[in-house]
């Protein structure tokens, strides 16, 4: 696409956002993360189209669009709003208003509000329109620098230490990297567990992404457990958390190896004195343990023969 076009495209789509009070809309318009020179202008053009702009917290969304110069009226939309507003909103649009939505900073949808308005928008067949922009997601798996070309998002961490480890047993052998969003009152909790299920892998944490104070902190799972539990002692911990956890590591792999086959071992033993024949132990230790036909078979031998 050519320069020219693409300004005429912008062009395009700005004219319609201004003329869309006749068909009403839903706009979902993603804010900066913490820097202010990250907002797009289709955003700021939507902002000024919208007849009203609902927010997650029109504190925070108030003093963006007061740094913007645009005036606009702010409508809270919480959480628990959201679930109480939601086939109102719907209503509205329908009768031809256009209502901009913005979280408190990124993509709205993404662990917020936001996806409740867009699927109640979508079910009623009312207009939606999603713009591109900031995301934390994204922005810490790439600055976590992991060779992971996949990454699971699993929202905010859990918050109970039983839920915790569910999670992440659910995500061991998941060939991608996690990430999560952590309050900075959490954080060493979410670390220690982190260190406990992943041992031998590296992750990382991302405070206050595109912020004055950023800072992106990469180690072994354990280091990073003590050094944040450090800085919690000392200091204390603030900001906005991504918390990255790469994916198996060859280590962890090998280990995990060895433990099944140990494991097949102790099982294909009680199976042989049970007097189970050869052919179905191996069968039922690799269904049960995930090894190979094979080995199964091999380990099933040896058991038979001791």
């Amino acid at each position: 696409m050519t320069l020219r076009a693409a300004k005429e495209g912008a062009s395009g789509e700005v004219e319609r956002g201004s003329a869309a009070s006749s068909g009403g809309r839903l706009i979902v318009v993603p804010t900066p993360l913490g820097n202010l020179g990250d907002v797009t202008q289709r955003a700021l053009d939507a902002l000024r189209a919208a007849d009203v702009v609902c927010a997650e917290d029109t504190r925070v969304t108030g003093k963006l669009l007061a740094a913007f110069d645009i005036q606009k009226r702010l409508e809270r939309l919480d959480e628990a709003m959201a679930a109480q507003r939601a086939t109102d909103i719907v209503r509205r649009v329908r009768a031809g208003e256009t209502i901009a939505y913005c979280s408190d900073a990124g993509m709205p949808g993404v662990s917020d509000p936001g996806m409740r308005l867009v699927r109640a928008c979508r079910e009623a067949g009312a207009a939606v329109e999603v713009l591109p922009g900031p995301t934390a997601v994204a922005t810490a798996y790439v600055a976590s620098g992991c060779d992971n070309q996949k990454f699971y998002f699993g929202g905010f961490f859990p918050r109970k230490a039983g839920e915790r480890r569910a999670a992440l047993e659910a995500l061991r052998t998941l060939d991608a990297a996690l990430v999560f969003y952590e309050s900075p009152n959490r954080l060493v909790g979410a670390l220690e567990a982190i260190a406990e299920a992943f041992p031998l892998r590296t992750a990382t944490v991302c405070r206050e992404l595109t912020k004055l104070h950023e800072e992106i902190v990469r180690d072994a799972t354990p280091g990073l457990r003590d050094e944040f539990a450090r800085r919690e002692k000392e200091s204390g911990i603030k900001g906005e958390i991504v918390i990255v956890i790469d994916g198996p590591s060859k280590q962890e792999e090998a280990v995990r190896t060895q433990d099944a086959a140990a494991d097949a071992r102790t099982r294909a033993a009680q199976l042989a004195a049970e007097g189970v024949r050869a052919k179905q132990i191996a069968k039922t230790v690799a269904a049960e343990l995930g090894i190979s036909r094979n080995e199964a078979y091999e380990i099933a031998l040896e058991a038979c023969r001791s």
